[in-house]
């Protein structure tokens, strides 16, 4: 009796079959990742050449992947970001396979792609603190990420 309604549910999720998190294996992890960034990206009002540009970028320097899976990657995660109602799927996979300084990095990497325009945008923001937040990143460490971030981006 639950096995098609497990099998309906993994289908709305995009899931498979046995229940596995759908973003436990390492492209699982760079989908959501970059899922992540372009979230950032998408937040405002504008997407420019210049955040698209922090991402690739933040994407090369966070995994080591070739110009056509990068850009395959990148597509993926346009796609799954505009069919995505939450962030949680792609946090708690972070949070089981992440240390917490690479945790911190992705917050870093956000506020990279936020800070790509030179123009820090409220919902940029709140994006990134809701992330953070989902990532047990602590406050401290958030704003130590920003100002990293910032300064990296010549905004200091």
């Amino acid at each position: 009796m639950l096995s098609p309604l497990k099998s309906l549910l993994s289908q709305f999720f995009n899931l498979p079959e046995d229940g596995a998190s759908s973003v436990s294996d390492a492209h699982g992890l760079q989908l959501a990742t970059a899922v992540l960034l372009v979230e950032v990206m998408r937040s405002d009002t504008h997407i420019s050449d210049t955040e698209r540009a922090a991402a690739v970028m933040a994407l090369r320097h966070k995994f080591a992947l070739t110009d056509g899976e990068m850009q395959h990657l990148l597509a993926q995660a346009e796609h799954t970001a505009r069919n995505s109602n939450d962030y949680f799927r792609y946090t708690s996979a972070m949070n089981e396979q992440f240390t917490q300084a690479q945790k911190i990095l992705v917050v870093e990497l956000m506020w990279q792609v936020a800070y790509a325009d030179g123009h820090l945008d409220a919902h940029e923001n709140h994006v990134i603190s809701k992330v953070a937040g989902l990532l047990h990143v602590t406050h401290g460490e958030y704003i130590a990420a920003k100002l990293h971030a910032k300064q990296s981006a010549g905004l200091s």
